[in-house]
């Protein structure tokens, strides 16, 4: 391998064996070298291929500015919600956890400590990447001595809510308002609190969260049966009451009609949260 480019003197560009564009990092892995030198193989400590190449050019930039030790101690995170959420994370996180690392870090040092306003439901709405969140802080506390509080596990959540779900930042806040609000209407209606341990909580969470995104995404499932839903609404009329004040909320504050297959499945999802053990 001969050095592409030298992004500072732990991190270069190079191809591997396939031709591929890639990162290689290590401890002074450029130091006195220039593009075209060979590469010291055992100076590498981590190679990244990304798969996209706006990313993989932004990831590039990201690199060149911030300390090697902040990328390394992000990767332990990345590495940990891969295993803990076993879901497939979009390449973005390479470039946005690092980068909110690095500047966090850099405020605390300057005792800049940000209150997130999202916290609560955060922690409510996404218990498994909240978990990853407060890992990241135990990680960051290791590695540079820096605590971060709670609300810093938050806005580090919203970052790995937003490698899963493949959608920009701003969505995520916007996706957890509308969850909130949806929550709310249901719990006012029926007069209830939710059993957060439920298994017909987790569901019924989970459906809104993807109903919010579909709402901000303008996506939205096709119609189906009407005759599926008039037995629905005869069934379940309390949950289709409470689903229609959702709908009209909806439409007043988003300008987004909920059709006749969302109604169905939110009907359905209302009534198992909402019926008596």
């Amino acid at each position: 391998m001969t050095i592409l480019k030298i992004l500072n003197n732990n991190v270069i560009v190079t191809r591997n064996e396939n031709d591929r564009e890639i990162v290689a990092m290590g401890r002074g892995i450029a130091f006195q070298k220039k593009p075209g030198d060979k590469v010291d193989s055992e100076r590498i400590d981590k190679i990244y291929a990304l798969s996209d190449q706006s990313t993989f050019s932004k990831f590039q930039a990201m690199l060149a500015e911030i300390p090697m030790e902040y990328m390394l101690l992000s990767e332990r995170i990345i590495d940990y919600a891969k295993n803990r959420l076993g879901n497939k994370l979009n390449d973005c996180i390479y470039i946005t956890l690092p980068d909110h690392i690095s500047t966090a870090i850099a405020r605390y040092k300057e005792n800049i400590v940000l209150e997130n306003p999202l916290l609560w439901d955060i922690r409510r709405f996404y218990p498994d990447e909240f978990e990853v969140g407060l890992k990241a802080n135990q990680i960051v506390l290791e590695e540079t001595g820096v605590k971060f509080i709670e609300d810093e596990a938050a806005f580090i959540t919203l970052h790995f809510i937003n490698a899963e779900l493949n959608s920009q930042m701003k969505n995520v806040y916007g996706i957890t308002k509308i969850m909130q609000e949806v929550c709310t209407m249901v719990k006012d209606y029926f007069h209830m609190e939710f059993d957060e341990s439920s298994l017909n909580y987790y569901r019924f969470i989970n459906h809104v969260k993807f109903f919010a995104q579909r709402l901000l995404s303008g996506s939205r499932y096709k119609d189906g049966d009407d005759d599926l839903l008039e037995v629905i609404q005869f069934k379940y009329k309390e949950a289709f009451q409470c689903a229609e004040q959702i709908k009209q909320m909806i439409f007043s504050r988003y300008n987004y009609d909920l059709g006749k297959e969302e109604l169905l499945y939110l009907t359905i999802h209302i009534s198992r949260i909402t019926q008596k053990s």
